[in-house]
């Protein structure tokens, strides 16, 4: 089972992400741009995610993955349980959300100085 502090692990690593704590919550952000968000109770992570492959991913896994509430629908935003995951598969959501908030060189440049990892 996957944890915050897991999470927190990777995302510190990642350039330009920082940690917030807002109303209770721990959020990663690049810049004022949140890519991670946990429940209070840390079991759930929002995510940056397309939304238009949100609806097929809650299909594919709907033990492990959520639509985000009603009020986040208009975002690029889907919700993971974090028991429902490996350090993996954890790692492989966080990079993907991350990459959708920095520049792409910076993206590039994590690429260049972490291939084969």
């Amino acid at each position: 089972m996957v944890t915050l502090e897991d999470v927190r692990a990777f995302a510190t690593t990642l350039p330009r992400s920082t940690e917030a704590f807002v109303r209770g919550r721990v959020k990663f952000r690049v810049g004022r741009i949140v890519y991670l968000a946990f429940s209070r109770d840390e079991t759930l992570m929002g995510f940056g995610f397309p939304k238009e492959w949100r609806q097929a991913l809650v299909e594919s896994e709907p033990d492990t993955f959520m639509l985000p509430r009603e009020s986040d629908l208009r975002y690029n935003w889907a919700v993971v349980r974090l028991g429902g995951i490996d350090d993996a598969r954890m790692r492989e959501l966080v990079l993907d959300a991350w990459q959708m908030c920095v520049p792409q060189k910076v993206v590039d440049e994590y690429a260049r100085s972490h291939a084969g990892d």
